[in-house]
Order: C-alpha cells, then structure tokens, then sequence
C-alpha cells in the first residue's frame, strides 16, 4: 500500500543556460540530482542570511572583513587590559607586597614578644616554684595556653598568606577565564568563613 500522505509538489523554474551549466557542474561534482542542489543552495542561502542580489565580491574580501573585526576585537582587549586590568594587577601585587611586609614585621613584633613574655614568665615560674610548689598545675596550664596561642598565630598568618595567594591569581585571570574567577572568590570566601 503505497503511502499517499507523503506527496511532494514540484514546481518549475526558467534558468538561462549558463545557470543550467554551472547547475549540471554541481550535480556532477558532488553527485546530486538537479532539485537536490537547488534545494540545498537555497537552504544556504536562508540559513546563512545571504541576499543573493548582495552577494559578496570575493572570499578573500569576507575573509579580509571578518580579520579586521576580529583584529579590532583583539585591540580592544589588549587597550582595556593595558587601561584597566594591568594597573589593577600592579595595584594588587603591590598591596600584596605591603601586606606581606607588614605580616612579617608583626610576626617578628610577636615573636620577640612572646620570647620576652617566655622569659619573664620563665623567671616568675622559678620564683613561684621556689616558694609554691602546689601551683605547679597552674603554671603548666599558662604555657599550654601560651602555645595554643602560638599555634592559633602561626595558623592565622599561614592563612593571610594563603588569602594573598589567591588574591593574587584572582587579580592576575583575565577577561575570559570567568570560571577560574568564580573557583578563586569561593574559595577565598571558603578560607575566610572558616
């Protein structure tokens, strides 16, 4: 039975004979029937927008338009990055260079600190030993105190340093590595919320 909800109507069209040469070409060229190239070319034509009475001198010209958009395209990335994004880097890698500065000198600051409150406290344990042998409890659970602190600091600057590091990778993305942009701010927001 054959299947009569499937009917195509085909209509004609007068072409000249130079049309109906450059059509035969094309038929022997990539094997198809005349109304499958037709059919195909007009398909182009509406899928890429062309307007036929339009249409473009040669390639190299298409080509040429197409690299000159695209090398104005380029210009513009490389003045924004020169305009905007370096400086922001040279900013960012110089505060990171403050900040680093200023994190070691007050590491040094606490250090010698606590060395001198380890050896005050050394002198008025001796003393307290001497005279209170009973509070010898109480001076251990000062300098495990001293310590946790200690640790708490060191824990604290390995985390500044760490923020600083990825302030710095975040500063140094460009404009097309948004998901690298977007990995870095949740986790400096991660390492600042813990």
């Amino acid at each position: 039975m054959p299947n009569s909800s499937r009917k195509t109507i085909f209509t004609t069209i007068s072409i000249d004979k130079e049309t109906a040469a450059l059509v035969e070409k094309i038929c022997k060229r990539y094997s198809l029937k005349k109304s499958e190239v037709v059919k195909l070319a007009f398909g182009y034509i509406d899928k890429a927008h062309i307007n036929p009475s339009e249409a473009p001198e040669s390639v190299k010209s298409e080509l040429a338009k197409i690299n000159k958009k695209q090398d104005d395209i380029i210009r513009f990335i490389r003045h924004y990055e020169e305009e905007q994004l370096n400086p922001m880097i040279r900013a960012t890698n110089s505060i990171a260079l403050r900040f680093d500065a200023i994190s070691k000198a007050l590491e040094a600051l606490i250090l010698s600190q606590l060395e001198a409150s380890q050896e005050r406290q050394t002198a008025v344990l001796k003393k307290l030993s001497e005279q209170f042998d009973n509070h010898a409890d109480v001076i251990n659970n000062q300098s495990k105190q001293i310590n946790a602190l200690y640790q708490i600091h060191q824990r604290d600057y390995k985390k500044q340093l760490h923020l600083i590091q990825l302030y710095s990778e975040l500063s140094a993305c460009g404009i097309m590595d948004s998901k690298r942009k977007e990995n870095l701010k949740a986790e400096i927001d991660n390492l600042i919320n813990t």
